[in-house]
């Protein structure tokens, strides 16, 4: 197939690129090289991807709406996957017209696409910041999300009420995946594994917020890729049994459908911190700190829809996960 890969610079952009390339797929990757970090890992990643001849690359943002319309009009994808996105939670509370200019506009731009040009299937990334509020345990793709505690997320929650729309309207199969803490290698610098491992390696304190009572379902990136392509081989349909009554917020009368794609492990902060402290070899200086606006003290999911929909399940143990990313850093970073 021919597949428009949104981010396809980002951690998990490249992933899914070379696991798209690798099965005989032409992916036609955009992305804008945004420095909100480092863009030499990025470039770095794009030069993997770029050794392949079924890779094309578009340097271009998703929110310049001529140019991806352009885009989608040379390129006639038949499927999309869209990964771009302004990220971070913290990020959004000093910068949120960036989340507003990447994550709504730029969504737009995605969904105006899929609708013009005939798209067989749009997947893109959600993420389990829309659980927000929630304190019921593991999330579920049934539960409300009404309660969204940064823009970040209340973003993320847009985006799955806007595909439900062209769905609904133009019967444009969509499905999203509520992403659950996502590591491994070649993974974002912004991102507590990143941050940590850096600092451990630098003999600096590492920053432990709510005073590590936190608990996350960290899900390895090869787990995520997994998922997030038998999905997008399986484009959503109606729900024949959707009531309108009792609508349930994970499917539709559209062709339309949510997932959770996360460990199903959900695993204290500390523990984490232990199992890379075993990788390293090293202890970890500790700076404890209160929690922080916008972050939730834990994340755990329910990843039976998944399960039931396309036969996977995220299974990485987080200590396999993180020795792999060490080896990565080590490597990369020739420390």
């Amino acid at each position: 197939m021919k597949i428009l890969l949104t981010g396809a610079a980002g951690f998990i952009g490249m992933h899914t690129s070379l696991r798209l390339l690798a099965r005989g797929d032409t992916v036609v990757g955009v992305d804008n090289l945004n420095d909100y970090y480092d863009v030499t890992l990025k470039q770095a990643r794009l030069a993997r991807l770029s050794s392949h001849a079924n890779f094309h690359f578009h340097k271009l943002d998703v929110a310049n709406r001529d140019g991806m319309a352009a885009l989608f009009a040379a390129e006639k994808p038949e499927r999309v996957i869209h990964l771009a996105a302004q990220a971070g939670v913290r990020y959004s509370l000093t910068n949120p017209h960036a989340y507003i200019d990447s994550n709504i506009v730029g969504f737009t731009n995605i969904l105006e696409g899929c609708r013009h040009n005939a798209v067989q299937h749009l997947a893109y990334a959600s993420s389990s910041s829309v659980y927000g509020g929630n304190t019921a345990m593991p999330f579920s793709e049934h539960h409300n999300i009404d309660h969204p505690i940064s823009l970040y997320a209340a973003s993320k929650k847009a985006n799955e009420l806007m595909a439900h729309t062209y769905s609904h309207l133009y019967q444009l199969p969509c499905t999203g995946l509520r992403f659950f803490t996502v590591y491994g290698p070649w993974g974002r610098p912004d991102m507590a594994l990143f941050l940590f491992t850096k600092a451990i390696l630098a003999g600096e304190p590492i920053d432990i917020f709510n005073h590590g009572n936190m608990v996350r379902d960290f899900t390895f990136v090869d787990d995520i890729v997994e998922g997030l392509i038998r999905v997008l081989d399986k484009p959503a349909t109606p729900n024949p049994a959707f009531d309108a009554a009792s609508p349930d917020p994970a499917t539709s009368s559209a062709p339309y459908r949510v997932f959770n794609i996360g460990n199903n492990q959900p695993t204290p902060l500390m523990d984490y911190i232990a199992a890379l402290e075993s990788a390293l070899g090293i202890t970890a200086i500790k700076n404890y700190l209160p929690m922080q606006p916008g972050d939730v003290p834990a994340t755990s999911a329910n990843t039976d829809e998944l399960n039931a929909w396309v036969g996977f399940k995220p299974n990485t143990a987080v200590k396999d996960g993180v020795a792999r990313f060490v080896d990565w850093y080590r490597g990369y970073y020739k420390v």
